[in-house]
């Protein structure tokens, strides 16, 4: 069943590790350079497709991977004959999850270990920022392109596409249905669970001038919001102006509002906004800042990879009860 397996899955197999070689590659090349430089404009599209391809990968595993390792056996019926053999369906199953998980893992955690080790210099960098220029490595972004997280990534996309695949019984249908449920929860989980892996810090601060990072707001309405200088290398969640109350100012007050600079009207005169935003100060008004600090990248990795290993799990768990019901 082993050999059997290898043979089927070696082709999809070899053609995506033959892909990270050469991603390898390239980052090995490229890396060296990067090394105690302080600017790194010129890296940006590199950087993002470092980042683009490790997203992309868990996609390449579910769909071409999981999808069809079970599917093409239903559609063909290959299956049937294998069942009839001293191969039972339970070892039929656990031989191709279990080939399928290692791969799909091992070929993410080589992944991110080449590129979080090309990147590790702009990383450091931008964990020492704390205006919005660089994205630190717990950005939501940056994050999943990270660490661990993306071998848990792997080993979803994997067993959603198997069960999936199990489920429909159509490969076509089931790489749709598989590509769009992946989407959508490595859409929602940085959103909606990861900010709460772990309790977000909240710290209150006053409105200074030379820490405002940026003032947004139309010529109706005036100065909207407000954004105050981030912890460095840290993920910002809410940046709210707060009232002595501790209430968030949503309108912000109007003496404020009224220092929006209107279209046609050239810039504003030196010192206006600075004395707009001490206005602020003086009515007792702050800046509340809600984050996951920087030092928290490895807890946040740990406790989303199990997370996703859990659902992996409960997925493994479902296509074993699936089975019975094949036919």
């Amino acid at each position: 069943m082993t050999w059997l397996t290898w043979r089927q899955f070696r082709l999809p197999a070899l053609s995506v590790f033959a892909g990270l070689i050469a991603i390898a590659l390239v980052l090995a090349v490229t890396g060296p350079d990067l090394v105690g430089r302080t600017d790194f404009s010129d890296q940006d599209v590199l950087f993002s497709g470092t980042i683009l391809v490790l997203y992309l990968l868990p996609a390449v595993i579910g769909v071409f991977w999981g999808v069809p390792m079970i599917t093409r056996e239903l559609e063909s019926g290959t299956h049937s004959l294998v069942w009839n053999q001293t191969v039972t369906r339970k070892q039929w199953l656990t031989t191709k999850l279990g080939f399928g998980l290692l791969a799909a893992m091992l070929a993410a955690a080589v992944l991110s270990a080449a590129v979080s080790w090309w990147a590790s210099p702009i990383d450091a960098l931008a964990a020492q920022q704390t205006d919005r220029g660089m994205l630190p490595r717990i950005a939501p972004v940056v994050f999943g392109a990270r660490g661990i997280v993306p071998i848990g990534y792997a080993a979803f996309a994997l067993a959603l596409g198997v069960a999936v695949g199990m489920l429909l019984k159509r490969t076509v249908a089931a790489m749709a249905v598989t590509l769009v449920t992946l989407a959508a929860v490595l859409l929602l989980v940085p959103n909606f669970v990861r900010p709460y892996l772990l309790p977000p810090q909240t710290l209150t601060v006053p409105i200074v001038g030379r820490d405002i990072t940026n003032i947004t707001g139309n010529d109706k309405e005036g100065i909207t919001e407000i954004g105050v200088r981030k912890p460095a290398g840290a993920w910002e969640l809410a940046n709210e102006t707060v009232d002595p109350a501790g209430q968030v100012a949503d309108p912000l007050p109007e003496f404020v509002q009224v220092c929006a600079p209107r279209p046609g009207a050239g810039p504003p005169e030196r010192g206006t906004m600075e004395r707009c935003m001490a206005q602020l100060g003086t009515h007792g008004y702050q800046q509340r800042l809600t984050f996951q600090p920087g030092s928290r990248f490895w807890p946040l990795q740990w406790l989303e990879l199990a997370l996703y290993l859990a659902m992996t799990a409960l997925l493994t768990w479902f296509c074993f009860r699936r089975l019975r019901h094949l036919s």
